[in-house]
């Protein structure tokens, strides 16, 4: 059980973050030790928001990092409702840790608790993460060793709250409101193409048609290519029953799902295996469709799965919400206003390779293990940790023996 929580612990901190300062060197410190937020009488520290708001803005830098190949200049950004994106994640931060505060309220309630073996295995990983940054991350962050904990016995709530609030969701599905069809069809795009462009293409799509009326079993796939090797047969699902909505949805209604409606009404009249008789005008171009199971068994199970986990998470939400309503909450907005979020100051996930193999034998561990702690849906990596940026830039010329298995992780970091 201790290795199990201690796992969970590192698996809700991202390690050692890595921290850059291009610009903003003459800001002013931020206090971590102001009280930034008062919920039912209990101060909640500016290191706990820093350190929240700090791993959440390093998670983004890292998924646009993977996303975009680069690091991506999006906190500066005003967003729609007239902040930066950065004012936004600040503000999302604080509501996350008054909700933190008040699950661990709510927790006895529910039944969940934060043992004696969890609270070692805290501040084991908070020792770690104390020691694993340097002196100037720490001090960025603004974070004590007992802030740390603090953060981590709240993330270890908050993970273990989500199961039992949710647990008397209705998980009773109807088969009419799950049904799954699946299909198979090619597209023919006509998108940025002359009128006489899209009648080759039409005409296109009118063999591929021929073809599979004359077979309908054939491969659907061959009978594209023999037109056009640039064509594809793609197989799909959609709702066999339309959706009910309102009349004023319905008119604006042009898609179902991701496929064309004109598409989905004919596929609606179709029989297994049948072939659609015309060429379907859409749009967006010329499809081509087989009916292949008016009700797929297993997407109209996964479908299943997906409304209830949809009960749960809208469910979640309510209560959540409630919960901060009836709450007493009083914000310290000046104390609120010094942690700010702008493409100058750059936090980044690191991950040293020896720290990933111990908590790739945890993993192992816990796959035989029937205590295992539920993780909430946004689970961190295990090992991730921050160090300053211009360290990394330094280690990046430098070769390095990864297989070492040190107690403390080398800084490394991106060159900005």
């Amino acid at each position: 059980m201790k290795e199990m929580s201690k796992r969970a612990v590192v698996a809700t901190l991202a390690g050692v973050m890595a921290m850059g300062m291009l610009t903003g060197c003459g800001e002013k410190k931020l206090d971590g030790s102001k009280t930034v937020v008062t919920v039912n009488g209990t101060e909640a520290p500016m290191g706990v928001l820093s350190l929240l708001v700090r791993q959440s803005q390093a998670q983004t830098n890292a998924l646009y990092a993977q996303l975009m190949g680069a690091d991506y200049a999006v906190w500066n950004t005003e967003a729609e409702e007239g902040k930066t994106y950065g004012e936004q994640l600040v503000e999302n931060g604080l509501e996350q840790l008054e909700l933190m505060y008040i699950m661990k309220e709510k927790a006895a309630d529910y039944g969940v608790e934060v043992t004696e073996e969890d609270q070692k295995a805290i501040a084991e990983a908070a020792a770690a993460f104390m020691k694993a940054n340097s002196p100037e991350t720490i001090e960025k962050l603004a974070v004590t060793e007992d802030q740390v904990k603090t953060y981590l016995e709240l993330r270890t709530y908050e993970s273990r709250m989500y199961e039992p609030m949710v647990a008397d969701v209705d998980t009773e599905v109807s088969d009419e409101e799950a049904q799954q069809s699946s299909f198979t069809y090619v597209s023919v795009s006509t998108a940025d193409l002359s009128d006489e462009e899209k009648e080759t293409k039409k005409e296109d799509a009118q063999k591929i048609l021929d073809a599979m009326k004359k077979d309908p079993e054939a491969d659907f796939n061959e009978a594209a290519k023999a037109v056009d090797e640039g064509y594809s047969a793609v197989e799909g699902t959609f709702a066999t029953n339309p959706p009910k909505e309102d009349a004023e949805e319905e008119e604006d209604a042009a898609y179902t799902g991701s496929y064309p409606e004109e598409v989905l009404e004919v596929l609606r009249t179709l029989k297994d295996g049948e072939v659609a008789s015309d060429v379907i005008d859409t749009d967006t171009g010329y499809y081509v469709v087989r009916l292949d199971a008016k009700v797929d068994e297993e997407a109209t199970q996964d479908e299943k799965d997906s409304i209830i986990e949809e009960r749960k998470g809208e469910l979640y939400t309510d209560t959540s919400d409630t919960w901060r309503e009836e709450a007493k909450i009083t914000v310290d907005e000046k104390a609120l206003k010094s942690l700010t979020v702008t493409d100058n100051d750059k936090f980044n996930l690191v991950t040293p390779e020896a720290e990933a193999e111990d908590i790739t034998d945890a993993e192992e561990a816990a796959d035989t293990s029937t205590d295992v702690v539920e993780e909430e849906p946004e689970e961190v990596s295990d090992d991730e940790v921050l160090v300053p940026v211009e360290e990394e830039a330094e280690s990046a010329g430098e070769e390095t023996d990864s297989t070492e298995a040190s107690a403390e992780p080398e800084e490394t970091a991106d060159a900005e």
